[in-house]
């Protein structure tokens, strides 16, 4: 049913649950995985410990360390994947906004399904324009699964 299923990271719980669903949903139906993780200094910063007095609107992470951060949390997917028992995982950092880079990546590599959290690390624009589940649910060129 599901031969190839691409599944959006961002490291929030929500995307967590979407992994280990996906996860499940492949062992059943002997799926092959693909983790894409578009990072975006905003949430980068956070995910660094930006705390009240830190100044994220002004000392935004440098490329370098965005790129180590999003390997960081590719290699938590990879655990997570192992610990549910899919172990051969394919991971990737994506560019631009994660709607768009999850429904190009899932249309490259033949995914008959997108799985995404339901409410993941998502900046403020996401109140305004809809979070990245909405647009890929709508977008979608497969079948979307949106996970709590």
């Amino acid at each position: 049913m599901f031969k190839t299923i691409t599944v959006g990271f961002d490291g929030s719980e929500p995307s967590e649950n979407a992994l280990r669903l996906a996860c499940d949903l492949a062992g059943k139906y002997d799926s092959e995985i693909h983790v894409l993780h578009t990072p975006k200094p905003e949430t980068v910063a956070f995910a660094m410990g930006a705390v009240a007095g830190y100044h994220a609107a002004t000392t935004m992470p440098s490329h370098d360390e965005v790129m180590k951060t999003a390997q960081t949390l590719l290699d938590r997917a990879k655990t997570i994947a192992t610990e549910a028992g899919q172990s051969n995982i394919k991971t990737e950092v994506g560019e631009g906004d994660a709607a768009d880079a999850l429904l190009t990546h899932a249309k490259a590599v033949g995914s008959d399904l997108i799985v995404t959290g339901r409410r993941g690390l998502g900046n403020l624009s996401a109140l305004v324009l809809g979070s990245t589940s909405q647009r890929v649910g709508h977008l979608s060129h497969c079948a979307h699964l949106t996970v709590m």
